[in-house]
Order: structure tokens, then C-alpha cells, then sequence
């Protein structure tokens, strides 16, 4: 049975959506940012701050590693995943990988208060400019992508999901 891995910026809506396809499926929830924050026995923020950013993308690439091992999962990695080319292609061997976009405003909504993402400190707005713009070619690049701007509610989201997962597994 595949994974279904969740990929995307910050604010996309990966662990709303992810949370709903696992209450619709039964199949259990593994987000990536939460499994390293528990093994690291730190925040990210700390993990960053103490330890740099390569740490961390070292640390998220050892379990994008044997997260694509696993089977019959629902995975939510962290946005900056697609950084490194390899973690997208272990997860493609075992799992149907979705990219969940979002224009700047929508995602400048969304983690507007949100204090845990070391990646916004300072100018929120201009970062998530930057960043999104940095990152869009590599998100687009995903194969199945479903664009969450202005969506009111995560349902259909998690509906359309489950509808690719159950086609591409029928």
C-alpha cells in the first residue's frame, strides 16, 4: 500500500489536510517536523538556532529516507523538503506525492501568528516572498498539484486527495 506524502510551503495546509485524509482513510499521520522535534528533543526554532539550518536539512533527510520505506502512510514533510532533489524521488518509489500551493497572501494569512518557523523571522511578508518565489519552480515540479488559495475550507482539499490516492491505487 502507498504513502501518500504531503509536500509544500509553510502554510499550505499539509498537516489540516494530512490530519483529514487520516481520519477519511484510517490511515495514520506521520508529520516530519514533529518526528524530528521529538527524536531531537528541541524545537526546530532550537534546532536551527543551536545547531544551523544544514543540521536540520541533514536530520529531515535521514527520515525522508526511511519515512519512503514505510508503507500505508500519510506523510507531512516540512516545507523545505524539496530542497534536496532526492527526498521527492525516494518518495515518489513508495507514495502518491501531492504539492499543496498557495499564493503569498494565502499562506501570509495563514502563519501570520505562528512564532514556531525560523525561516520568518523578522520581515514575515518579504521572507515569505522570497522564499515562495525561490521555491516555486521546485514545488511545481511535483506532479500532482493542487493549489489551496482562497479555498474556505480543507475538505475539498482532502477529498481530491483521497480520489487521486484511491485512482492511482485502484
Amino acid at each position: 500500500m502507498q504513502n501518500i506524502v504531503l509536500v509544500g510551503f509553510m502554510g499550505t495546509g499539509k498537516t489540516t489536510v494530512g490530519k483529514l485524509v487520516a481520519e477519511q482513510t484510517g490511515m495514520p499521520l506521520l508529520d516530519m517536523d514533529s518526528i524530528i522535534v521529538e527524536r531531537a528533543g528541541k524545537s526546530i526554532n532550537d534546532i536551527f538556532a543551536d545547531d544551523g539550518e544544514p543540521h536540520f536539512r541533514s536530520l529531515e533527510r535521514d527520515l525522508a529516507r526511511e519515512l519512503s520505506l514505510t508503507e500505508g502512510n500519510i506523510i507531512s514533510t516540512g516545507g523545505g523538503i524539496v530542497l534536496n532533489p532526492d527526498n521527492i524521488a525516494d518518495f515518489e518509489k513508495n507514495g502518491l506525492v501531492v504539492c499543496l500551493l498557495a499564493d503569498a497572501e494565502t499562506v501570509l494569512d495563514r502563519v501570520r501568528h505562528d512564532t514556531a518557523r525560523p525561516l520568518l523571522a523578522g520581515d514575515k511578508e518579504k521572507k515569505i516572498i522570497e522564499l515562495l518565489e525561490s521555491r516555486k519552480p521546485l514545488y511545481e515540479s511535483i506532479s500532482h498539484c493542487i493549489d489551496t488559495s482562497g479555498r474556505p475550507s480543507p475538505v475539498p482539499t482532502a477529498q481530491e486527495i483521497i480520489d487521486l490516492y484511491r485512482s492511482n491505487n485502484s
